[in-house]
């Protein structure tokens, strides 16, 4: 699964983890991706989406119908 939000665009970030003696190895920093169905109302239809929880909570402020608006302006598949 590919770890990246529809909505926001958010991406892994890379960095180091630091142990105590100060040995650095390289890590990950993962957004918190779910995936969620919504319905869509104008199409009539459900649509699964992999989004942050940021942008769970974004859909629940404008709305899902903004929402795909958005992500189509994106270039991103609905």
């Amino acid at each position: 699964m590919s770890a990246h939000c529809q909505l926001t665009g958010a991406k892994p970030g890379f960095g180091n983890t630091v142990s105590y003696s100060h040995r650095r190895t390289s890590r990950r920093f993962d957004p918190n991706i779910q995936r969620k169905r919504y319905w869509l109302p104008s199409e009539g239809r459900y649509v699964r989406l992999m989004l942050s929880t940021k942008a769970i909570k974004t859909i629940d402020t404008i709305g899902v119908e903004a929402a795909v608006v958005r992500i189509r302006a994106r270039g991103g598949k609905v």
